[in-house]
């Protein structure tokens, strides 16, 4: 079945990762074209700055405080969405993180929970939107990355769960087509972006890490909208993740 997706302006988008980068941007450029958002992140403090915007501009957000590895979390993500707005058109599953590091140096404690985010959390969301999105039609759209279709040295298991990504995505929408479902499915690989993916990232090198030149915008909204770009909090290394 073809799925029949509403303008911007009708949906109701859910947003996992929504408080920085690529979440929070495409959270901000939604809201602006008129969809009604539902944010989920682990920084709730960020989130409720990002709703109180969006809504002193006129829009209507909701968010939810979510670790993306906890499915429970996440089916209380989607019943704020039902309650707040009475159904879920488009889920983007966004949060994410990495490490900069040899394999043989990261703590085993620190890979898993990569894994547990960027993967799990990417099953984790679909699985948790596919029976809103099945019964009205509607998107799903996982962020993969071009570490989806190459090993990347110093980031390799950051590389490994976005190959897990591509693989989960493409299997669930081949299943989906097979079924006829009404659903979208769509997974994003974009290349370095200027967002504080660095920042946020584990690190066991000897020097900070960078994303390589040239990065693409990550809005290109900024504008249109008066919203600051938040700088990363003193916090532990591991704690900065945009999840």
């Amino acid at each position: 079945m073809d799925p029949k997706l509403k303008p911007v302006d009708q949906q109701v988008i859910v947003i996992t990762g929504a408080s920085s980068g690529i979440g929070l941007a495409t959270a901000l450029a939604a809201a602006h074209q008129g969809a009604r958002v539902v944010l989920g992140a682990r920084s709730v403090d960020v989130l409720d700055d990002v709703v109180a915007h969006i809504s002193a501009e006129g829009g209507q957000a909701a968010a939810v405080e979510v670790d993306v590895s906890d499915r429970a979390q996440l089916e209380q993500l989607a019943r704020r969405a039902i309650d707040a707005f009475g159904r879920i058109d488009t889920w983007v599953n966004n949060a994410g993180l990495s490490i900069y590091g040899r394999l043989d140096d990261v703590d085993e404690a620190h890979s898993r929970r990569l894994f547990d985010i960027n993967f799990w959390g990417v099953v984790n969301g679909s699985l948790v939107a596919l029976p809103h999105l099945r019964a009205s039609g509607g998107a799903l759209i996982n962020l993969g990355s071009e570490a989806s279709e190459a090993a990347v040295p110093l980031q390799a298991m950051y590389s490994a769960s976005k190959h897990a990504v591509k693989g989960f995505t493409d299997g669930l929408r081949l299943e989906l087509e097979a079924d006829g479902a009404p659903v979208s499915v769509t997974l994003i690989q974009p290349t370095a972006v200027d967002t504080p993916y660095p920042e946020h990232a584990a690190n066991y090198l000897a020097q900070e890490p960078k994303l390589p030149s040239p990065m693409i915008e990550v809005e290109r909204s900024r504008a249109r909208s008066s919203m600051p770009r938040r700088r990363p909090r003193a916090r532990p290394r591991w704690a900065r993740c945009p999840c």
